[in-house]
C-alpha cells in the first residue's frame, strides 16, 4: 500500500513540473487525462496506463509512469492489505491531493479561454502557481512520512550547539511572522548547549513547529525558549492562540488527524506526526500542553552532553 501511495505522489509531483513551465492547451489536455488516471489509481484501479506518443512532451514522463504501475500491479497481486487506517490514508490522499489539482486545472482554464487576461490573467496564474506549490509542499510532507515508516530515514548524528543553531533557525522566520502579525520573544542562555541530534532533522522539527503556529493557532504572540535542567535540554514554542481542546489534545501527534472546527483543518494532518517521529528517532521526547482559548506549548526535550568534542 505504501508503494501505491508513493507512486501517486510520484505521479502529482510530474504534473506540479508540468504546470510549472507549460500553459498552453495541449500541455493541459495531458494534465486532464493524467487527472483521470490518477482518480482510478486512488479508486484501487491501477490497471490503465498513459497513452502518449514520442512526439509529446510527456512521453518521457508517461514511459516511466506506465512501467512503475506495472511494478506495481505485480506486487499488489501478492498482498492481501486491507486495514482501515490504509483506507482512510487513501480517503485523505484523494481529497487532498485532487483539490489543489482541480483548483489548479480551472484556474488555467480560464486563462486559456480567454476569460480573463491582462492583469487579472497574470493574477489568475499567480494563483495557479500558488497552489502548486502547496501540492509540492504536501507531496514533500507526505515522503517523509513514508520514509520515517520504512526506516529508510537517514541520520547524521553530531554533536550541535543548540543555541546558536536554533537563532539560525529563528532568522529565516522573523519576516514570515511579521507578516503574520505574530509578535514573539525569544528566551535563550548565552551559555552553549550541546546536544547529539541530526542537524536537518532539527530544523526540520522546529520549522514544522512554527509552521503549525502559523497556521493553526490564530495567535499574535510566540514565546520560544530553551533551558538546561539535570542533564536535558528544554525546547519550548508557545503560543497564545486558540488553544487545543481536551478532547483533541490526546490525538495532536497521530496521523492523519486533525482538530475540529476552532482550528483551521488546511493540511494533511500528519505534520505533528512526523515532527513527534523526528524527535523519537533522534531519542529525545516532544509532550504538548494546552489551554484552550489560552495557549498552546510544545516542549521537545535532549540529553545534554558535556561538550562538542565527546
Amino acid at each position: 500500500m505504501a508503494n501505491k501511495i508513493l507512486i501517486i505522489l510520484f505521479f502529482i509531483s510530474i504534473v506540479f513540473n508540468i504546470l510549472q513551465y507549460n500553459k498552453n492547451k495541449k500541455v493541459k489536455r495531458q494534465i486532464k487525462n493524467m487527472d483521470s488516471i490518477l482518480t482510478d489509481m486512488i479508486s484501487g484501479e491501477v490497471g490503465h496506463k498513459i497513452l502518449a506518443s514520442n512526439d509529446e512532451i510527456t512521453s518521457d514522463i508517461a514511459f516511466k509512469i506506465n512501467a512503475i504501475v506495472y511494478q506495481l500491479e505485480k506486487e499488489i497481486s501478492d498482498l492481501k492489505i486491507d486495514s482501515e487506517t490504509n483506507k482512510e490514508l487513501m480517503t485523505s490522499l484523494s481529497h487532498d491531493l485532487r483539490t489543489p489539482l482541480t483548483t489548479l486545472i480551472g484556474y488555467l482554464d480560464a486563462i486559456d479561454k480567454g476569460v480573463v487576461n491582462g492583469k487579472e490573467g497574470d493574477e489568475y496564474f499567480q494563483i495557479a502557481r500558488s497552489k502548486a506549490y502547496d501540492l509540492k509542499e504536501y507531496i514533500d510532507i507526505l515522503f517523509e512520512w513514508f520514509k520515517l515508516q520504512s526506516s529508510e530515514i537517514e541520520l547524521l548524528i553530531e554533536n550541535v550547539e543548540v543555541i546558536e543553531l536554533t537563532r539560525r533557525i529563528l532568522r529565516d522566520w522573523i519576516p514570515i511572522l511579521e507578516e503574520n502579525d505574530i509578535d514573539f520573544e525569544i528566551d535563550m542562555p548565552e551559555r552553549p548547549i550541546f546536544i547529539k541530534i541530526d542537524r536537518d532533522k532539527y530544523g526540520r522539527i522546529i520549522n514544522n513547529l512554527l509552521q503549525n503556529v502559523i497556521s493553526h493557532s490564530k495567535a499574535s504572540k510566540l514565546y520560544i525558549s530553551i533551558s538546561n535542567n539535570d542533564g536535558r535540554v528544554f525546547i519550548s514554542i508557545k503560543d497564545n492562540g486558540i488553544g487545543i481542546s481536551d478532547t483533541n489534545l490526546p490525538y495532536i501527534f497521530d496521523r492523519l488527524y486533525k482538530c475540529d472546527a476552532g482550528r483551521s483543518r488546511k493540511g494533511s494532518g500528519l505534520g505533528l506526526a512526523i515532527v513527534k517521529q523526528m524527535v523519537e528517532v533522534m531519542q529525545g521526547e516532544i509532550s504538548v500542553e494546552s489551554k484552550e482559548g489560552e495557549f498552546t506549548n510544545f516542549i521537545i526535550q535532549f540529553n545534554t552532553t558535556p561538550n562538542r568534542y565527546k
